[in-house]
């Protein structure tokens, strides 16, 4: 994750339930679920790929033939599930040997049905069954597939061994050598590329792997599970025997070997378990990982004390590589890690790469349980583990920091990213990938349960399906059966696309003294679901009175019943209404004057609330909510209002005149000394021009690039002594720490200096460069260059010079340097992107590289939406050449083409040219194909 995008089994289980669409005690019946996934491969995780080729496999008997679409109410189990795997890697230069051993038994007696294995890219050196070789009319292979055609009845033992070659594998998935090293990626489908095997998530077994190689070449040789043995062999060889206790998908397989050396340190559980921990990277970079160490240790912790998980094994791993095409990936016991998700030091990292180690090191420890010892039955579940984990990394980084800045980032992330493809050609239900969503949906639960409610499903969960491969209705019937909930139509989050729009109009009656709610919802149609249900959507409300108090609430009348919501009998300032109809009205009592409503607090569904507050209730929202996200919210509102105004009068060439409310506003905010200093950095912050964009009919980025340069300039040029002020009194000269006031003041003090920064001033000028120069971690200097940055010139160019002579030897600070000049506004930007490809420092065939030059020149809007369709030529250009190499990262580029239609003409056509071209590209992959031909037929 380049700073920009911030943004990661006991026994053999029972055969997985069928996916149930019946009427459970208490609940609606729900619709048959019939959403597809396409069968080409989608890149959706922040960090984590979904692969959907293999549920082919999983509904009737294969054929030799391309990849049919698949159909969640296809779902079948496997015709053979595998108890044990006994895998021998022989690691080489030229070559490596995989030998594997399967125990296998039928999942009914007397199966008459072929064992189809999946495998890509290998070589077929030998295949037996109990030890005898198979003959050729046995067996049959195509690219894709090894099928024996009439295993024995009952239990056997297969075995196959394969040829493979790591070093000239640049998919990154499977197994492959990066920087002398070699490491694996499984998830989604890498594990076919290591082995022929059944690649998909509900076959699990138990794992041992003996891994020998060149001790000189690869001293290290880690796996999953605890090591059992280890010793030298002849030749200059040696090995190491790895076992791991609990039965796991393939997706979950793990191997590292080469040139490391480890942090070491341990945990020790709550039951008295001592755990080694290691942290592994290349020698150069071990003084960099004391704060992933913390991160992991915290993490621990927190999950003993809010969930009362413990680790189940004696040791755990992470290790570090620098050509990684996922944040990093949570195989059982041997987590494999980006390295710009581990390597931290005051000087080479800024406080964002602090908090997205500390982040993601807990998401994939998270994991642990919610994937690991609970994983998904199909991929269409993937955000189940996804989903539950996200929120336990937000949850965890909240409790370390600030929970309002993290909601806010959270929510933000959430508004950027998926709402815009929930409204495009890709858009599809919160299953099968959609993480960020998924998160959403867990945090309902919570919300809906309270603490207290919540872990009580939690519990129940991993009562029931510890050690089996579950579904989003496993995770739903817990939640619900440990409350005695009743959720009516809470399910459709998981099957209906797009983001539901929720309305709601206000009324007072002061002679009765009641306030009314009247909402009504809509879920727009989406791809494949022109009609929609109304969706279960739980709104937490507070009202403010006239000076902008909580009012009490104690009662509230709903649907011909008046409903109690108050606490032990007391009342509350905040209640949570549950909005289930297409229109329904809520008339709360005892309200002694017209209030102001402070709806949707902590933002508690994913949803896209339009409201008839007038702008005077906003501005009383955003001087007094208690409820800190709203009062964020209201202030968001405000700005995306005005934008929205001033983009008409700049396309209408109206002078723009900002509103002094607004800048009065954002001043009362900045001098507030009882805010925490992070909320007030993020309150400064305007909404992003994509943002904006997508409110528009038609999509203007000149317009919208041009007003918001205008307002961060006008508010630079009014608040100038505010803000020079802010830098002063927030300097300090003490040794770095990573803790929430330091961090907090940062913030502060680089939001201000970014709009000083927008300013063309000497003075100002003079004031960044020493900033820049006497900066004692990067997370100040680097923001001094980004105040530097925006004003083209001698000045910059030198201090650009300046900041890569300093730091070319360290990849992570450069690739800063890559993604701050790629994702410049400064016109015609694309031409000095093109140079940079050239630069010595790229690679493109590191992940990290394309993702902040490439990734970071699509995220100047301006630039890579140009009028001359320059940026979209570039893009085009990049995802063909990328594609060659990395399909999972050429996929993920090519998704900044899915919304071409929201612009205007000239920009659809040269954007569907490209579309056009990257189609017509010879040998093209299936992860490009799927997007591009999508976006196309939007």
């Amino acid at each position: 994750m380049a700073e920009r995008v911030h943004p990661i089994n006991v026994d053999a289980p029972p055969p997985p339930p069928p996916l149930s669409t019946a009427k459970n005690s208490g609940d609606a019946l729900q619709p048959p679920i019939t959403y597809k996934m396409g069968t080409k491969k989608v890149s959706q995780r922040l960090i984590c790929s979904v692969a959907t080729e293999s549920l082919a496999k999983q509904v009737d008997e294969p054929k030799m033939d391309t990849p049919k679409e698949i159909f969640l109410k296809d779902y079948k189990q496997p015709d053979y599930f595998f108890d044990t795997v006994d895998l021998k890697f022989s690691l080489g230069e030229e070559k490596t040997i995989v030998c594997s051993e399967i125990a296998v038994y039928p999942r009914v007696e007397d199966c008459s049905a072929p064992l189809v294995l999946d495998g890509v890219d290998l070589k077929l050196i030998s295949i037996k069954i109990n030890v005898k070789e198979l003959e050729e009319e046995d067996f049959s292979s195509d690219s894709r597939h090894l099928i024996v055609h009439s295993p024995p009845s009952g239990k056997f033992t297969l075995q196959i061994v394969t040829e493979i070659y790591p070093q000239k594998n640049t998919s990154l998935e499977g197994l492959y050598k990066t920087s002398g090293n070699l490491c694996t990626q499984c998830e989604a489908e890498g594990f076919r590329k290591i082995t022929f095997y059944q690649d998909r998530p509900d076959v699990m077994a138990k794992y041992t792997s003996r891994i020998e190689a060149d001790k000189s070449l690869y001293p290290v040789l880690l796996s999953n599970g605890n090591l059992i043995e280890q010793g030298d062999l002849e030749g200059g060889k040696h090995y190491t025997l790895w076992e791991d206790p609990f039965k796991k998908p393939c997706y979950l397989f793990a191997l590292v070997a080469g040139q490391l050396e480890s942090r070491d340190d341990t945990f020790i559980t709550r039951s008295g378990r001592k755990v080694s921990l290691r942290i592994w990277t290349p020698a150069q970079d071990l003084p960099k990982t004391d704060h992933a160490m913390y991160s992991l240790k915290a993490a621990m912790k927190w999950d003993e004390d809010v969930f009362g998980l413990q680790y189940d094994l004696d040791l755990y791993n992470i290790a570090s590589v620098p050509d990684f095409n996922l944040g990093a990936m949570e195989n059982k016991s041997l987590n494999i890690f980006n390295s710009k998700l581990v390597l931290a030091s005051p000087e080479t990292a800024t406080d964002a790469d602090y908090a997205a180690i500390l982040g993601v090191i807990g998401h994939e420890y998270f994991h642990n349980w919610t994937g690991n010892r609970v994983t998904c039955r199909d991929w269409f579940q993937l955000s189940l583990k996804e989903g539950l984990t996200v929120f336990r990394d937000q949850e965890f980084s909240s409790d370390m920091g600030s929970r309002t800045v993290k909601r806010i980032a959270d929510v933000s992330k959430l508004r950027t990213y998926q709402f815009p493809q929930d409204a495009g050609p890709m858009a599809h239900p919160v299953r099968p990938y959609s993480y960020i969503k998924g998160a959403e949906v867990v945090r309902m639960y919570k919300t809906l349960l309270g603490s207290e409610g919540f872990r009580k499903g939690m519990d129940l969960y991993f009562e029931r399906h510890d050690g089996q491969a579950v579904t989003c209705e496993d995770f739903f019937a817990a939640m619900r059966d440990a409350n005695g909930a009743n959720f009516s139509n809470f399910l459709l989050w998981y099957s209906q696309a797009g983001t539901p729009r929720l309305k709601v109009a206000s009324s007072y009656n002061a002679e009765a003294r009641t306030y009314s709610l009247k909402f009504s919802q809509e879920v727009p149609a989406t791809p494949g679901q022109p009609v929609k249900e109304p969706m279960f959507i739980p709104v937490a409300v507070g009202l403010l009175d006239s000076s902008g108090k909580d009012l009490p609430l104690s009662s509230v009348y709903h649907d011909g019943n008046l409903e109690s919501v108050t606490c032990n009998g007391h009342p509350v300032h905040t209640t949570v209404l549950r909005v289930t109809k297409k229109e329904e009205e809520f008339v709360f009592n005892d309200v002694p004057e017209r209030p102001v409503p402070s709806i949707l607090r902590g933002y508690s569904a994913p949803v896209r609330l339009e409201s008839d507050l007038t702008e005077a209730d906003l501005f009383v929202l955003l001087a007094n909510d208690s409820d800190e996200f709203n009062r964020w919210e209201s202030g968001q509102v405000l700005a995306r209002k005005l934008m929205l105004s001033l983009v008409s009068d700049f396309q209408q060439n109206k002078p723009l005149v900002l509103n002094p409310q607004f800048v009065h506003g954002l001043k009362t905010i900045l001098s507030d000394p009882s805010l925490d200093k992070e909320f007030i950095a993020k309150s400064l912050t305007l909404p992003g021009e994509g943002e904006i964009m997508d409110m528009m009919e038609v999509a203007d980025p000149d317009a919208v690039h041009a007003v918001r340069t205008f307002i961060r300039k006008q508010l630079a040029f009014e608040l100038k002594q505010e803000f020079l002020e802010t830098v002063k009194k927030n300097r300090s000269s003490e040794q770095y720490e990573f803790n929430h006031p330091n961090l907090a003041r940062r913030s502060l003090k680089n939001v201000a200096l970014a709009y000083l920064g927008s300013l063309e001033d000497a003075e100002i000028t003079e004031l960044a460069l020493h900033e820049y120069r006497t900066a004692k971690n990067l997370t100040e200097q680097f923001a001094a260059l980004v105040a530097l940055d925006q004003n083209p010139g001698k000045t910059r160019d030198d201090v650009l010079a300046d900041f890569y002579s300093k730091w070319q030897h360290d990849f992570l600070v450069v690739n800063k340097w890559f993604a701050l000049q790629a994702m410049s506004d400064v016109p015609r930007n694309v031409e000095h992107v093109r140079k940079l490809l050239n630069h010595p420092a790229f690679d493109m065939r590191n992940p990290n590289n394309v993702y902040s030059l490439i990734g970071g020149f699509c995220g100047s809007l301006v630039n890579f939406h140009a009028k001359d369709g320059s940026g979209y030529k570039f893009l085009g250009e990049m995802v063909v050449q990328l594609d060659k190499l990395n399909p999972q990262e050429a996929s993920r580029r090519v998704s900044a083409f899915s919304r071409w239609k929201r612009f205007d003409e000239t920009r659809q056509n040269l954007a569907k040219a490209q579309l056009e071209m990257i189609l017509s590209a010879n040998g093209l992959s299936e992860n490009v194909y799927e997007i591009a031909s999508k976006s196309l037929a939007a």
